[in-house]
């Protein structure tokens, strides 16, 4: 089989989002808000669905973000905050689950709570699959509404806060470097420059005679056919003439026009 070519390399990357820990987050909150629904909420009512989309919305929306970021700072920056409004809402659910029910809801500083957050905390490199719910089984897993519903909540705080701190990387870099339309903007200059520094790009001489613009002829006739000059744009009424390179063409006799 043949070597396959290189892709074009584009002006901004795109994808990578399954590296993002926000991404990662996300995944293991929308498996376990499913399975939470299927045990905890009845699947005939309107929060069993609403609770499984905004968990879908969070994880789908930041995917679609970062496949957007080749072409558009500003899609995969509101879809990054789509993400994060539906996880917001999900937040909400959540919480009104336990209140609706009177079941405690715990305090950030609880023991529980420090041990769910402190599994996000690790490195991606140091869990065997960073998207996997076998780390946070004994919460996710259990047969307690509560301790599920609790841990999910901790899990969406932290993953907010993963999405509050790549909205501010996103706003730093578009500061700093702009988005595709103006990384595109500055490519079509900076190619408008190299060519002009091509021969054929450069501006016309004006005529040493009369002043007026002066035009690139090739000599047809005479004794360097085939030579390109420059030739007053007035001619036949001025015949002053310029040689290719600039010079005024005293050491010889002008090219025929």
């Amino acid at each position: 089989m043949g070597q396959i070519p290189d892709r074009p390399r584009r002006l901004r990357p795109s994808g990578g989002f399954r590296g993002l820990r926000a991404f990662q987050a996300a995944t293991v909150i929308h498996d376990a808000t499913v399975d939470f629904c299927s045990r905890f909420v009845d699947k005939r009512s309107r929060t069993h669905d609403q609770m499984v989309q905004a968990a879908r919305s969070g994880r789908q929306n930041l995917a679609e973000g970062s496949r957007a970021a080749a072409t558009s700072s500003q899609t995969e920056l509101r879809l990054t905050q789509v993400a994060r409004g539906s996880l917001d809402e999900l937040l909400l659910d959540f919480e009104d689950y336990l209140r609706q029910r009177g079941l405690i809801q715990w305090d950030k500083d609880d023991a529980e709570a420090r041990a769910v957050r402190a599994v996000g905390l690790r490195h991606p490199t140091d869990r065997s699959d960073p998207t996997d719910q076998a780390e946070y089984a004994s919460w996710l897993s259990s047969p307690d509404p509560a301790i599920v519903a609790n841990a999910l909540i901790c899990l969406i705080h932290q993953t907010n806060y993963l999405l509050d701190q790549l909205t501010a990387s996103m706003e730093r870099d578009f500061i700093k470097a702009g988005g595709y339309s103006e990384r595109l903007a500055a490519a079509r200059i900076a190619e408008r420059a190299r060519g002009k520094t091509e021969p054929s790009a450069a501006l016309p001489p004006t005529c040493p005679q009369c002043g007026k613009p002066m035009a690139l002829r090739t000599a047809r006739k005479g004794e360097h056919p085939g030579r390109q000059f420059w030739g007053c744009s007035a001619y036949p009424s001025c015949h002053a003439t310029l040689g290719y390179d600039g010079s005024d063409g005293s050491d010889e006799s002008p090219p025929k026009q």
